[in-house]
């Protein structure tokens, strides 16, 4: 029911559902006043993890997530392929959504992605979560945000990561710090250090010459109390493989993103965002070969529609990130290779950069997927 003006309408991010009708249609406009009923069939292809939802209306996606458009899905399913002694592991959902304030009200117009702005969990500032000594923990790490990255650490700890953008890994590995590019999710393990307190954080992150720099904020403090839980050792194997690297290539394409140098207008292959324009065309059931280039001197945060992709390379370093994925980072100036299959569904979908403020500005792309 839309109560808004002038329009508005719903993404489910990262499930894989149809594109058209009255499924994952981001084409669609509700107006003022109406109501469309949204009808998803889930295929038992589905995997488990982190999804989320946001108004994706066209020219007015960046305002509407930034005033607060936007939330948390969890498909379950990720704990069959834990071991039995985590079969119990407590969960947290921390939402990282970022909120800019004009007078006594949260900014939507004329939104500037590197202003001073307030990074919230979950809506809290700078809530605590609780955990025991040596306790695992599944958190699921999502940037709902409309336009900003966020580099995470827990001071003194690591993150093993279990799923990425919904896809749960072939194998496990642990990081000292995660990237999200905006529109990204993690979902990781964390261990309960020692009796005491620590501090989630997002670091200094700098999006190149004509980007951002976002600067260091205290996200959430970690409170370790009460009886230590015995060792658990985290898995390492983790789910079946998915790997697209064998599978024989229908068609290459290069996806170029650019800019103007005001950084006013955002460009696919030369050209701003068209409803009623097809930019490409694929065969449903084929895998393709894009190169994503990035012709701006800032990053771009890669997102495609309908389909997870697995990415190949990174400005020619082959990369193995064992899952697939439905965002990618697209270095300044450089270039990321990926591989997607279209399965189960026909229809108009799209490619776009996951910084709203250059969607909005024209960095979007139809692609039509048919039999």
């Amino acid at each position: 029911m839309n109560r808004l003006s002038p329009y508005t309408n719903l993404h489910v991010h990262g499930l894989h559902v149809s594109p058209s009708g009255h499924a994952d249609n981001v084409l669609i406009h509700i107006h003022p006043d109406e109501t469309l009923h949204y009808s998803y069939q889930f295929p038992k292809s589905l995997k488990p993890g982190t999804y989320w939802y946001h108004s994706h209306a066209h020219p007015l996606s960046a305002p509407q997530v930034a005033g607060g458009l936007a939330g948390v899905i969890v498909v379950d399913g990720l704990r069959e392929f834990l071991p039995p002694a985590l079969q119990n592991v407590t969960e947290h959902v921390i939402a990282l959504k970022d909120f800019q304030v004009q007078g006594d009200a949260v900014k939507t117009d004329g939104l500037k992605i590197g202003a001073t702005t307030n990074r919230t969990v979950n809506g809290q500032l700078k809530p605590t979560i609780h955990i025991r000594p040596g306790e695992v923990q599944l958190w699921r790490l999502a940037n709902i945000s409309a336009n900003i990255y966020y580099k995470l650490r827990l001071r003194g700890q690591r993150l093993t990561v279990v799923g990425r953008d919904g896809f749960p890994v072939d194998t496990t590995f642990a990081r000292d710090t995660l990237v999200l590019e905006a529109g990204a999710r993690f979902d990781v393990l964390v261990t309960g250090g020692p009796t005491g307190k620590t501090v989630l954080e997002t670091l200094p992150y700098d999006t190149g010459p004509a980007g951002n720099q976002f600067p260091q904020a205290d996200l959430a403090t970690v409170v370790s109390s009460g009886t230590p839980a015995p060792p658990v050792a985290l898995p390492s194997a983790f789910a079946p493989p998915e790997d697209l690297s064998r599978l024989p290539i229908a068609v290459r394409r290069t996806v170029a993103f650019s800019e103007n140098s005001a950084g006013t207008k955002y460009y696919i292959n030369g050209k701003q965002f068209d409803p009623n324009r097809v930019d490409f065309t694929s065969k449903l059931g084929t895998v393709e070969e894009w190169t994503v280039r990035n012709d701006s001197n800032e990053e771009h945060s890669f997102h495609v529609h309908t389909n997870h992709f697995q990415l190949m390379s990174i400005n020619g370093r082959p990369h193995h990130g064992h899952s697939l994925q439905d965002i990618a980072n697209v270095p300044a100036k450089g270039h990321i290779v990926i591989r997607i299959r279209t399965t189960d569904y026909t229809g108009r979908t799209v490619v776009h950069c996951h910084i709203l403020n250059h969607e909005d500005a024209g960095m979007m792309a139809i692609q039509e997927i048919v039999k």
